[in-house]
């Protein structure tokens, strides 16, 4: 017989431990004195506490290893509890490996630059948000191609959500897409948040869609548009750094739209997935 100091030695675990798993009817002592209380384990428990042991370092509950040590779990049940076990470790790899490489391209970047970065890209999941937009189609997606086209857009947005009598609820959002077969094209869609219904709105041109929620690496961009392409080559090597692939056009989220264009601030939301 072994005392519980004896016997917690030699099973590389505290006393307290054994006491625990005495009081969850994990394992019990082989005897306990009346009189003094003192408890005393047998060397043939030292099989259990191995087995409690090498199932808690797999990542089970105390619950699940007394199942198995009972017997109440079958071969096949272990067998999917180990599956689920091993892809739970995988995704948490997974994740610990994408922080990795973002901290190895934020070195990359002070290492680079001798100073920490003020364009900070976060990932961020965006919620779905209800626009009233008008579109029209640029020749390319160039800030020369894009400013002709987006500016006026803009600019008969609001008089005619004001004949509407919709008012926005929200920040201006742009978003662009590809034109199919369209040599290089871009749709644009001008933007900005409401709270109307979905669809045509009367025959102003304007209409009402619902862009649903995605991934999205964000950066804010400081200034006019016009300057925004270093702020849109920034984000997309943080993404190729990152360990992300990119999904689409990024949508232009106007935070600030003083008078003064250069103290614009837009926030950029590239929608992104795993690479």
């Amino acid at each position: 017989m072994f005392t519980i100091g004896d016997f917690a030695r030699y099973g590389r675990v505290s006393a307290r431990m054994l006491r625990h798993y005495d009081a969850v009817g994990l394992l019990h002592p082989d005897r306990t004195d009346p009189s003094t209380g003192y408890r005393h384990y047998g060397a043939a428990q030292l099989a259990r506490l191995n087995r409690i042991i090498a199932l808690k370092d797999l990542g089970f509950t105390l619950q699940q290893v007394r199942a198995v040590l009972d017997d109440e779990v079958g071969s096949e049940e272990l067998r999917g509890m180990l599956r689920l076990r091993r892809s739970e470790l995988e995704a948490a790899m997974a994740a610990a490996a994408a922080r990795l490489a973002q901290v190895e391209a934020r070195l990359r970047s002070i290492e680079s630059e001798g100073h920490m970065s003020v364009d900070d890209v976060v990932i961020k999941s965006v919620p779905p948000v209800r626009v009233a937009e008008l579109t029209e189609v640029a020749a390319g997606f160039a800030p020369e191609d894009i400013t002709p086209v987006i500016g006026p857009l803009y600019e008969r947005l609001f008089p005619l959500l004001g004949e509407a009598g919709v008012v926005p609820t929200g920040p201006g959002i742009a978003r662009y897409e590809d034109v199919p077969e369209g040599g290089g094209a871009v749709v644009v869609h001008a933007g900005v948040t409401v709270s109307a219904p979905a669809g045509p709105l009367g025959d102003t041109g304007v209409t009402v869609v619902e862009l649903p929620a995605f991934e999205a690496a964000t950066i804010v961009h400081r200034g006019c548009m016009d300057g925004v392409l270093s702020t849109v080559q920034t984000l997309a090597r943080w993404i190729d750094a990152g360990g992300y692939r990119s999904a689409g056009y990024a949508r232009e989220v106007s935070l600030e739209c003083p008078e003064d264009r250069d103290a614009w601030v837009t926030e950029l939301q590239e929608p992104v997935t795993r690479a």
